[in-house]
């Protein structure tokens, strides 16, 4: 009797885990609030920036090194490509690709449809390190990783997610869905998250494979994350390349989403993570063009307009402004064609870019 009732307890009790996460897999009601759907012929430099070379593996020991070159990371069909390949450069044999966002975000789904690579020592990763990095260090800054895949025989139907922060050292916990029939990169798949301030759920094509509520040792990821998507040749975790390994591997990317809950429960914080300058569009351009700017503090800005001798023709900009993504439209009808350039600053950030203004 005994015995019995234990075990009715134990099925009582995942019956129960059961219907929560039903329910709060049910409950959720999102809204878009960003997305790159890469349906544009070059990468957004308004969204993204590429992170170059080997720095020293990556904390991982990795091959690769990571460049901006157009063998390495396109867009094309409405899809980012990133491609790892088996040739010298930099002083290593493997070249691939690595990019992250300039925004950060604060809770919501985050989620990516990607095909992956596979074989061994083929490492992709959809995943997230907390805005502060540069202040705190890893792992006290936090990381999500969304999905990471570790190619070979055994691995490439698995895809991982898992969360690192610092409590007394490095911590992590997480979990992984293994595919019954098929490998990862057979056909595109939605990997996502469900952040909010008590949790972090990881799907699989809607299929929820773990849950990890938070303890207050996890403050970490109460505070803005920015994405990355990178695809790593070898590694301390999954291995290296062998004789089985087929290059070039692709990881195709067809979009990344971030939304907010519309309860505001939990909504999305978005908030550039530094300052940055995007090429004016189009360039060259007649009679306007747009220019793009983020802004990390609140400060007074400036954005002016001079001309190859450094001489100022034009201030578009001399205003205090928050935090955040703006833009101006500049007609430039009154002056005379040419090349010109634009700078902005802000405190001690200053960049300058060239535009061209034909007629």
């Amino acid at each position: 009797m005994i015995r019995r009732y234990f075990r009715m307890h134990k099925l009582i009790s995942v019956f129960i885990t059961v219907l929560i996460i039903q329910g709060i897999s049910l409950a959720q009601n999102y809204r878009l609030v960003w997305s790159d759907e890469f349906n544009d012929t070059a990468l957004n430099d308004f969204f993204w920036k590429y992170e170059l070379g080997n720095n020293n593996g990556w904390g991982n020991n990795e091959l690769e090194y990571y460049t901006n070159n157009p063998k390495n990371i396109t867009l094309s069909d409405g899809k980012l490509i990133i491609t790892a390949l088996r040739e010298n450069f930099g002083g290593f044999f493997y070249t691939s690709a690595r990019i992250l966002t300039r925004l950060s975000w604060k809770y919501g789904k985050i989620e990516a449809r990607i095909k992956m690579p596979h074989g061994q020592g083929i490492w992709p990763a959809f995943w997230m390190l907390g805005a502060n990095i540069n202040t705190v260090g890893w792992p006290a800054c936090g990381e999500i990783d969304i999905v990471e895949m570790i190619g070979g025989v055994s691995g490439d139907n698995t895809a991982y997610g898992t969360a690192h922060w610092s409590s007394n050292g490095k911590q992590s916990k997480g979990g992984s869905y293994k595919l019954p029939n098929a490998k990862l990169s057979d056909d595109f798949h939605v990997y996502r998250i469900e952040w909010d301030s008590q949790k972090i759920i990881w799907y699989l094509d809607d299929v929820l494979y773990y849950l990890l509520p938070f303890t207050p040792s996890m403050s970490a990821f109460q505070a803005p994350f920015f994405i990355i998507l990178n695809l790593a040749v070898g590694g301390n975790w999954g291995g290296y390349p062998d004789a089985t390994t087929v290059f070039p591997q692709t990881m195709i990317v067809d979009y990344v989403r971030v939304s907010e809950l519309t309860t505001g429960v939990g909504s999305v914080t978005q908030t550039p993570n530094n300052y940055s300058l995007s090429q004016n569009y189009p360039n060259p351009f007649n009679p306007s063009t747009v220019i793009r700017y983020s802004i990390a503090e609140a400060g007074v800005v400036k954005l002016k307009i001079s001309d190859l001798l450094g001489r100022e023709v034009v201030e578009l900009v001399d205003k205090y402004q928050e935090p955040g993504n703006h833009q101006i439209n500049f007609e430039a009808s009154g002056l005379a064609p040419g090349v010109y350039f634009y700078t902005l600053s802000s405190g001690k950030f200053s960049e300058s870019k060239k535009l061209i203004l034909l007629k």
